[in-house]
């Protein structure tokens, strides 16, 4: 198969209190509002080739809305879209979205809406937001936490390796690597990439009957001292640090999570390696291996096994997951959640 993706373009998240949200992606985090229209705030990285990377829209619940992805070429789009279609997903495509062209929305087997796009045109900075550099959009932001760009999305799904083998066979991601229980053959994370990083898409086991729901959404900074620094202006000014700063196995980047106003999981991350390799066989890990903890000696607190929109039921993650969780995924008797259902 032809590469049909390139990139991860742009979320929308919701949130139940927009300009509190917003508030804190501009004075916390260093984002900058692009854009105003009919209740939504688009918001872009000072490293973003296109107009804007993260959408806020009125929501009851912190969630994701969507997940855009740029085609590899126009030719790529049409053959991603019958790809869609040909394994029984039915999506429309729209000619409205702000800053790109026609895009094509489906929601795909486990609840999430996803639009793919060929023609996006670049960011052209407006005066005074030039940089000297010819190759960055922008001049680089003087806040000291602003990310360069929007990095990758991770999503909670109730079967992770069908959730995987499905996006690869239809649209050609690349599975990197699964982490599996310590003592039973139950995958509880993966991670997915359309380029040469580790993932920009990654798959958390749910067990909750809501279809759709985001472990979280992140961002990246050039230098893993970027986090230590975003932790302490965070900190400083009234955020708590919810895990982090620390390093994965997977993937090997430095990570930092903390929460917006909405609840919603935001991670930052740099570093890492780049994997060129056409023919990866994706590995599987166990958390004892440092799967989400490369140094093996510290334990994600249980808050991060929440996903968004709030459930009943439980999310894992690389790091594995709670007791509870443990009793529902391994014992054959244990009552098992009901068929999701869209949200």
């Amino acid at each position: 198969m032809a590469r049909l993706l390139s990139h991860l373009l742009s979320l929308e998240i919701t949130s139940p209190d927009v300009e509190s949200s917003v508030a804190f992606y501009v004075e916390r985090f260093g984002l900058r509002v692009i854009d105003r229209a009919d209740g939504k705030v688009h918001l872009r990285c000072w490293g973003d080739h296109y107009r804007h990377s993260l959408v806020v829209s009125p929501g009851p619940d912190a969630g994701l809305a969507t997940m855009t992805w740029r085609t590899d070429s126009a030719e790529a789009l049409d053959e991603a879209v019958a790809r869609v279609e040909a394994a029984g997903v039915t999506g429309e495509w729209r000619e409205d979205p702000p800053a790109q062209g026609r895009t094509y929305t489906f929601v795909g087997p486990f609840g999430h809406r996803m639009g793919l796009v060929w023609d996006v045109p670049p960011f052209e900075a407006e005066d005074g937001y030039t940089s000297v550099y010819p190759d960055r959009p922008e001049r680089r932001s003087s806040h000291a936490a602003a990310p360069r760009f929007l990095d990758h999305v991770t999503i909670a799904a109730s079967d992770v390796r069908g959730f995987a083998q499905w996006y690869s066979e239809v649209l050609g991601f690349r599975v990197m690597a699964f982490t599996d229980l310590e003592d039973a053959p139950v995958t509880v994370f993966s991670v997915l990439t359309t380029n040469e990083k580790s993932h920009d898409l990654g798959i958390v086991v749910d067990t909750s009957a809501t279809a759709g729901r985001v472990h979280h959404i992140a961002f990246w900074a050039d230098h893993p001292e970027d986090l230590v620094r975003t932790a302490d202006l965070l900190l400083e000014h009234g955020t708590p640090i919810e895990y982090g700063p620390s390093v994965h196995g997977i993937g090997e980047q430095h990570f930092l999570y903390f929460r917006e106003p909405s609840s919603l999981r935001v991670e930052l991350n740099s570093g890492g390696y780049r994997n060129y390799v056409p023919d990866w066989r994706a590995r599987t890990w166990r958390p004892s291996e440092g799967s989400n903890d490369f140094f093996r000696n510290w334990h994600m607190p249980d808050s991060m096994m929440e996903a968004f929109p709030a459930a009943t039921g439980m999310a894992g993650t690389e790091d594995g997951v709670s007791p509870q969780l443990h009793e529902e995924l391994t014992n054959p008797w244990a009552a098992r959640a009901p068929e999701v259902e869209p949200s």
